[in-house]
């Protein structure tokens, strides 16, 4: 009886999962630079960690080249299932973030330290100029801004460095995305 329900439970899961990751933009994508553990269930030769590369794909044995950047985990271990049915009945695969190495920004210009700083939980503009050591003394604060990539091209973000740090509008103390450049003049 307990492993029925198990098993029960395992499927709707299964069917579940993806439809609510679709439905959350709060649900971690894969992104080029992360890497993921991959397994499949009794397969103990098809378990590898794996980067996802910059097309944003993986390569599996038996399953090939596997587009993931912009998946979830469960929408991935659909796909790579579903890659693998030719070879596998019923294919129970588990994809597992292992680090998030294309969840980056970067600090570029008159700052102390510049460079990529890892996203591991939200950061704001304020808190990665804060990483960075700070803004130098040369720094121009009213031209601090974000670039951020879109689908058709970049976008622009200014930032009211002075407004932030007074408190007085935290409007432009923007939460950074994966990929976003802040630029200090």
């Amino acid at each position: 009886m307990g492993k029925a329900l198990f098993v029960v439970f395992l499927l709707l899961g299964a069917m579940t999962g993806p439809a609510i990751a679709a439905d959350n933009p709060d649900i971690y994508r894969l992104r080029q630079g992360d890497t993921v553990q991959v397994s499949v269930w009794r397969e103990e030769t098809l378990q590898r960690q794996v980067v996802v590369l910059p097309d944003g794909s993986i390569t599996l044995p038996l399953a090939g080249r596997v587009e993931v950047a912009g998946l979830s985990t469960p929408e991935a271990e659909q796909l790579i299932a579903a890659k693998l049915k030719t070879y596998i009945p019923e294919p129970v695969v588990t994809v597992v973030i292992a680090t998030t190495g294309g969840n980056s920004a970067y600090v570029l210009g008159k700052v102390a330290h510049p460079g990529m700083l890892a996203i591991s939980g939200p950061l704001t503009v304020l808190q990665a100029i804060s990483i960075v050591g700070g803004l130098d003394r040369f720094a121009d604060e009213s031209g601090i801004k974000v670039i951020r990539a879109k689908p058709d091209g970049q976008e622009v973000l200014p930032v009211r460095y002075k407004d932030i740090i007074s408190g007085k509008d935290m409007a432009t103390n923007i939460q950074l995305k994966a990929g976003d450049t802040i630029v200090v003049p």
